[in-house]
């Protein structure tokens, strides 16, 4: 059976996570092990609260290097909502710069937008041959985030993680006048600003479409 280990570093609303992937009908576990993370066929990094809290508790259970090897590996990583900004270089929260896991390149900032945060259902304008957005690619998802990364790029401080054929899909969301990464996918690594746990049955098919992408593969 396919496995999934939601990683638990002390930042993601776990729960909701781990029942969505269950719905799936794989074996999940949570567990802060890193040696279960590295096994497990696929791993989700959730993330809820502050950028660079979440990046330095990341970094003490281990998570950064786990991120790291399993994508030289080339198994499967999830990031969902923090777990996609501390994937890139920088964050900005509160004015002051915190360094990310720099997997990508990109900044996080505040969202520009009458009313911060964004709370609620949002459409996204889904990347050509999304694998994560596959039947889903003008239904709504649900997002609550202060902040967001305008200014994707592929190649982010730590070099080495991808190969040069591995495409760069980003999907994109409107809120405010910020126009904003929903969703990046690039060789094993998905990410997302919103949460798909949360995102009825659009979010089921989004989880279900990134289980496929690798347990049909195995």
């Amino acid at each position: 059976m396919t496995s999934i280990v939601v990683f638990d570093y002390g930042f993601g609303n776990v729960r909701s996570m781990v029942r969505a992937v269950a719905n799936l009908g794989v074996d999940v576990e949570l567990t802060s092990d890193v040696d279960k993370a590295m096994a497990a066929d696929g791993v989700v990094v959730p993330g809820v609260g502050a950028f660079a809290a979440c990046v330095e508790g990341l970094r003490r259970a281990g998570g950064d290097d786990m991120v790291y090897d399993r994508l030289r590996e080339r198994k499967p990583v999830l990031g969902v909502c923090v777990g996609l900004q501390v994937m890139f270089d920088t964050g900005y929260e509160g004015g002051v710069p915190a360094e990310g896991l720099g997997v990508l390149g990109g900044s996080v900032r505040q969202l520009k937008a009458p009313v911060v945060p964004q709370m609620g259902w949002n459409t996204v304008d889904a990347a050509a041959g999304s694998t994560l957005l596959k039947g889903v690619e003008r239904e709504r998802f649900y997002f609550v985030h202060s902040y967001c990364v305008s200014d994707p790029t592929p190649e982010g401080r730590v070099q080495g993680l991808f190969e040069p054929d591995d495409e760069f899909k980003v999907t994109w969301c409107d809120y405010g006048s910020s126009r904003f990464a929903a969703a990046v996918e690039r060789g094993p690594l998905s990410i997302t600003q919103f949460h798909p746990e949360k995102s009825a049955q659009a979010g089921a098919t989004l989880l279900r479409n990134w289980v496929d992408s690798f347990a049909t593969a195995r």
